[in-house]
């Protein structure tokens, strides 16, 4: 009989508390890995099982009230099983609001009269992680914490349960799905290798929002009441999110911050520079929300030139690199297009190259071509124009994101640094 997605989920579950000694949630607060949460909490009470699961929350200081209290509720009323590992680390982290600063500090020491609230006193600090390092990024944290968390408890093998669905984005569903099969553990689609002997596992990865509601209602877990909130204000389910509140995604909702939290908002807008700029305008054409043009007389190449002479230097140089990256790679490796956009650029006029044959596991094409300044065709965000780089910059983008960029070669070696700086320790 086919298995709903619960039934599966619960299928999952079995299997990693069989295969792993040491298993933990990664849990922000948000609807999936709630559901996660709940679902291995209910797993655990219904088998009876004489063992605790490891909890890891990153409190990123500036959240909504309803979050932090929820993420209270969960952790306090399940104390017997839960090992809660609550993170205060004034890593880096990404924000969208300023045109000259590209990331922010939570729990930064150094600002601590402008915290937004008080530290939480069963939380972690920095002191206690022998691998932090004042360059890290959230993102390189959560690996880090991975390996930390595993030498901790001395486990054999290690599971991380993140609570994504492959409906979310099209990254998440590359995530789950575009691994090659010894990057998975014992051939298992929904995981994924991480670091020697840890993996993580996506168990909700093929639920629907509309799963993840009627699994809060039938069996009655607790949920963050902020979705409530979200759904007075008009909120589309599909954008009702629980993350960092300075990201590009939050941009076009930060302002309701004004409405459903009051008191963080006054608090906040002091904390990140840029904030309220943000909340006034991030669902229009000033951040590229909207349909946007070129001023007159300008073509997006020049309106580029002319957004890039508006920012700081440092600012300017790390677009200005990221942009050559891009024109070289198309240039020389060339993006890989599906046979349907290599047809309309050549009914375009557009000078290209297709290639036969590529490195990466796509039935698509090779194809090498020069930056344009605009192309209106269907999948325009996966070609090389200055209009994106243009909504790159109006929309604070300092990864360029919306380009799809991945990681500089300077930035692959700042985070190597880490993990070198991290094997000694261990090892020392």
């Amino acid at each position: 009989m086919k298995k709903n997605v619960y039934e599966r989920a619960m299928q999952r579950i079995g299997i990693l508390f069989n295969e792993f000694d040491n298993i933990y949630v990664s849990f922000s607060g948000g609807k999936d890995s709630g559901v996660m949460l709940n679902l291995c909490i209910q797993y655990i009470r219904e088998n009876n099982l004489k063992r605790k699961i490891g909890v890891f929350h990153m409190d990123y200081e500036i959240q909504y009230s309803e979050t932090i209290d929820y993420v209270n509720r969960v952790l306090q009323s399940n104390s017997d099983i839960l090992e809660v590992y609550r993170v205060c680390i004034p890593f880096k982290v990404t924000t969208c609001t300023s045109m000259y600063q590209t990331y922010w500090r939570p729990w930064d020491d150094s600002c601590k009269e402008l915290w937004v609230r008080d530290i939480p006193a069963d939380s972690l600090r920095k002191d206690d992680f022998p691998f932090y390092s004042t360059e890290m990024w959230d993102s390189e944290f959560y690996v880090l914490f991975s390996r930390w968390y595993h030498l901790q408890k001395n486990a054999k093998k290690t599971c991380c349960l993140v609570g994504i669905r492959t409906q979310e984005s099209s990254h998440r569903w590359r995530t789950v799905h575009g691994s090659k099969r010894y990057y998975m553990y014992r051939n298992l689609k929904w995981t994924r290798y991480l670091s020697k002997d840890i993996y993580n596992a996506y168990v909700i990865h093929d639920w629907l929002t509309t799963d993840i509601w009627t699994a809060n209602g039938r069996f009655g877990w607790d949920y963050n009441r902020l979705y409530d909130l979200y759904y007075q204000a008009g909120v589309p389910l599909e954008k009702q999110r629980v993350a960092s509140p300075f990201i590009l995604a939050a941009q076009e909702s930060l302002h309701l911050y004004k409405a459903i939290d009051p008191n963080t908002w006054g608090r906040m807008i002091c904390r990140v520079n840029g904030v309220n700029f943000t909340a006034l305008y991030g669902d229009t054409k000033a951040v590229a929300q909207k349909t946007v043009a070129p001023p007159p007389g300008y073509t997006w190449e020049s309106y580029m030139h002319f957004l890039l002479s508006t920012l700081s230097e440092e600012t300017r140089l790390n677009y200005l690199q990221k942009l050559s990256v891009s024109i070289n790679f198309w240039r020389k490796r060339g993006g890989c297009l599906s046979d349907e956009t290599i047809e309309k650029l050549c009914d375009a006029g557009i000078e290209i190259e297709v290639l036969k044959h590529t490195n990466y596991n796509t039935d698509k094409h090779p194809v090498r071509m020069e930056y344009q300044d605009d192309i209106n065709i269907s999948g325009f965000k996966y070609l090389p124009t200055f209009k994106r780089m243009c909504i790159c910059i109006l929309r604070n983008d300092h990864l360029c994101k919306y380009m799809g960029f991945a990681m500089t070669k300077k930035e692959i070696e700042n985070r190597k640094k880490i993990m070198d700086f991290y094997q000694e320790i261990t090892h020392g």
